[in-house]
């Protein structure tokens, strides 16, 4: 990956791609699941410790092959005396599109027919690295014959493959059913005698085998699940299918996404029916769109809550809460803390932090609501400014219902603006304004008469003024 960041750490669709097969796994409702790290261990462990607490971690201090790492995995389960009398599910950490749904066909396949060992396998249209099935003609098993047909004799690896097994195109996925006692003692006999000089995984089929025991294969419907992840072209190409399946799942359940290619969302993101996404939107997070909601286009909702009804137009919002029927756009800007109410407007160029505003409250037009308290059917003039930071401390404003204030507004915080309170626009609010009051803080206006055509002779704006006829006399000489 050419990356700090571990391979497996690195995320499409709001996941991690181990934290994607973490939760598949969890779908069989696993008794243990292990996760076995080496490299960047200590940022694996502690991403796993946030995402999935009951996961457990084993060490793998040299990468020796996928065998020696299954085996590091289960001596973790067996030195806290676990025994392993029930079925092992083997995956790899970075397949993101494999789902729960594949993992119990597999598990359930390996449970009908008896297998010591059952291997997901899928047939692909380009097979090069990849580890081929290679299967008996002739050989007889209950599980159906796969796209080569057969039992499973073996697995080769794409290096130790000869030209007509790399010919073949059904694969192995990495992803296995064992019988955990029998795993065990295959593990054991596993030697090194390849080209990487590595403990292979792969090679427990043919000792399994050699000793009698039945060795399956599923085959996944969809040979897309079992893509691996190995450099950032492949992490694109897989975040593109995840989250068109995730778009896919989002339309059958009633949204409408007007335009798929250019809609992003996350696996974590729920809807209601009847919620509508314009182009150009990222869906993130905990983001929720209520029934009736319309976002986008060009908006960007992270952990953001978006009420039944309400319109979100070019928005990026953080960690916000939208209500009902609210209005919000464009060009807006809600970060963690804003709370909109029913039928709130927050308009063009507008940014809120922290911020509670009541139902029907509209603060139009390029303004700035921080660490504020707004009561309902208020309108907050253009321009305006809650003054929140003395530089050290945040401090908080609070506008009560039904005020009106002015444009090019300043609240300096703390400061209280009581219910059906007016402000003079151009005002420093400074001190609190009692409830029905009209609040005036600015300096008074005066024209000097004649300035342009004393100070600015023959300009244009003097001649113009000219033109415009005569002007006032009156004069104040102190300016």
């Amino acid at each position: 990956m050419k990356s700090a960041t571990p391979k497996v750490l690195h995320e499409i669709c709001g996941r991690s791609l181990v934290g994607h097969v973490v939760n598949a796994a969890r779908v069989l409702d696993p008794r243990h699941l292990v996760v076995i790290v080496g490299h960047g261990r200590e940022k694996v462990t502690a991403h796993l410790a946030e995402t999935d607490a009951d996961a457990r971690t084993a060490v793998q201090h040299e990468q020796n092959g996928t065998g020696h790492a299954v085996r590091i995995g289960l001596e973790e389960l067996t030195q806290s005396g676990v025994a392993l009398d029930g079925t092992v599910i083997v995956t790899c950490g970075d397949t993101p599109l494999l789902t729960g749904a594949t993992l119990q066909k597999l598990s359930d396949a390996h449970a009908q027919d008896g297998n010591a060992v059952t291997v997901l396998t899928a047939e692909v249209p380009d097979s090069t690295g990849y580890g081929r099935i290679v299967r008996d003609p002739a050989g007889g098993t209950s599980q159906a014959p796969g796209p080569g047909g057969g039992s499973v004799t073996a697995i080769v690896e794409h290096k130790d493959a000869t030209e007509a097994q790399r010919a073949i195109r059904e694969i192995n996925s990495g992803v296995f059913a064992f019988d955990g006692r029998l795993l065990v003692e295959a593990l054991g006999k596993v030697r090194t005698d390849n080209s990487q000089g590595e403990e292979y995984l792969t090679d427990v089929l043919g000792i399994l085998r050699e000793a009698g025991h039945r060795v399956g294969a599923a085959v996944a419907g969809d040979h897309r699940e079992i893509v691996g992840i190995n450099n950032r072209v492949q992490l694109a190409e897989a975040r593109r299918m995840l989250n068109q399946r995730v778009l896919e799942d989002a339309m059958l359940a009633g949204v409408t996404v007007v335009d798929p290619a250019s809609t992003w969302m996350d696996v974590s993101v729920t809807y209601e029916p009847d919620a509508v996404v314009h182009p150009g939107s990222q869906l993130l997070g905990a983001t929720h769109l209520g029934s009736y909601s319309e976002v986008g286009p060009g908006a960007r909702l992270t952990d953001t809550r978006v009420g039944e009804g309400a319109v979100v137009l070019h928005t990026v919002a953080v960690g916000a809460e939208i209500g009902a029927r609210a209005n919000v756009g464009p060009y807006t800007y809600l970060r963690p803390g804003t709370r909109l109410g029913t039928k709130v407007k927050a308009g063009s160029f507008v940014e809120m932090k922290n911020s509670e505003i009541g139902e029907g409250t509209k603060v139009p037009h390029l303004s700035y609501v921080g660490d504020a308290e707004i009561g309902e059917y208020s309108n907050i003039g253009a321009a305006s400014v809650f003054v929140n930071y003395d530089g050290m401390n945040k401090h908080r404003t609070t506008v009560g219902s039904h005020c009106r204030t002015g444009a090019d507004n300043m609240f300096v915080a703390p400061v209280t603006v009581g219910d059906g309170a007016y402000t003079a626009a151009g005002s420093v609010i400074t001190k609190d304004v009692p409830a029905g009051s009209l609040a005036v803080a600015r300096g008074q206006q005066r024209n000097i008469a004649g300035w342009v055509a004393r100070k600015r002779p023959g300009s244009p704006a003097a001649q113009a003024a000219e033109a415009a006829g005569t002007q006032d006399d009156k004069t104040d000489e102190s300016a």
